[in-house]
């Protein structure tokens, strides 16, 4: 009797141990995150200051790009975020847009992307007093996300000049340019939707040329969906709290929302399916030139730098890409 009994309790305390196991397991892991995460946030500022301290002009007010344009402002929350776009800049410009009206939030989801992007749709800190300014940069929460700088201009030329329907703004201010330049094409199609029935579209290529022809920031300075971020952010001169990076989006804005205490009103949206991965990035670059690969790297680097990014070799060793190519 007293055998079949321990026999019966044999699982329940195998089960018990499991569970225990498991618990410690759990608990050791989620506090490996929790310690990680401080250190990976030092690791990320220490970057940026040391880039600083060897480029003493990015500490300098920059009078034509200004340093608050992109600065949107939440009084009520005391948050500052710095947008950059093809950065989760919608999805955080939602929750944004959702922080204004209080309890109980909507899903961020929800929120049409022509009621977050345009003109005019957030208080930004460029239209607030100096006196006021210097106190909300002293003391609001501050934070960005940054993103694999060439990655981000994949994901700016696909979304502007390739996907249908193509953007007829951009079309007309800059795809034209880039086809009357770089394409020969002396008289290009005068609409985005002729261009794309005719197939008469700026390449990849182009885009890079654009990029790289001096003339573009003469005469038209970078648009901000393919600005440098330090450009658009200026890291030199602003604080930032918490600096996220699109790579490990769901984990950071997991972080940040729990530091910003909004983990248990707001849940950052999934991660659409997005094909413009590293892996795709020697594809995207095999009909650019090795030397304008090189010159890109350059014009980019204080990115690549700036915010952990790894110098892409393979794109940029003459040998590397003659026998890859």
């Amino acid at each position: 009797m007293a055998t079949s009994k321990a026999f019966l309790m044999f699982p329940l305390i195998l089960g018990t141990i499991f569970l225990i196991t498991f618990s410690y397991k759990w608990d050791s892991r989620q506090k490996k995150i929790s310690q990680t995460i401080p250190q990976q946030q030092h690791e990320r500022k220490m970057l940026i200051r040391k880039m600083c301290n060897e480029n003493k002009k990015l500490g300098v007010k920059i009078t034509e790009d200004g340093i608050d344009k992109n600065l949107i402002v939440d009084d009520a929350h005391r948050i500052i975020y710095c947008f950059i776009p093809k950065v989760a800049c919608t999805n955080w410009k939602r929750i944004m847009f959702i922080l204004r009206h209080g309890k109980p939030y909507p899903d961020p989801i929800t929120i049409d992307q022509s009621l977050v992007h345009g003109h005019n749709k957030f208080k930004v800190l460029e239209n607030v007093e100096i006196l006021e300014k210097r106190e909300q940069l002293k003391n609001y929460t501050k934070f960005l996300f940054v993103r694999d700088p060439f990655v981000r201009l994949i994901s700016a030329y696909r979304d502007k000049f390739q996907y249908k329907p193509m953007n007829e703004y951009f079309y007309q201010n800059f795809g034209k340019v880039m086809l009357k330049r770089y394409a020969n094409q002396s008289d290009p199609p005068k609409t985005m939707k002729e261009a794309y029935a005719l197939k008469k579209l700026p390449s990849f290529r182009h885009f890079i040329q654009y990029l790289l022809d001096p003339q573009t920031e003469k005469k038209e300075p970078f648009d901000i969906h393919w600005r440098q971020m330090h450009r658009l952010c200026h890291p030199c001169l602003i604080d930032y709290d918490f600096i996220g990076h699109q790579e490990t989006l769901q984990e950071d804005a997991g972080v940040l929302l729990k530091m910003l205490k909004l983990e248990d009103d707001i849940q950052f949206p999934p991660s659409e399916n997005n094909m413009t991965t590293s892996d795709s990035v020697r594809d995207w670059f095999r009909p650019v030139p090795s030397e304008d690969r090189k010159r890109l790297y350059e014009l980019y680097e204080k990115d690549f730098r700036m915010f952990g990014y790894r110098k892409p070799a393979e794109l940029l060793d003459e040998y590397m890409s003659s026998t890859f190519w």
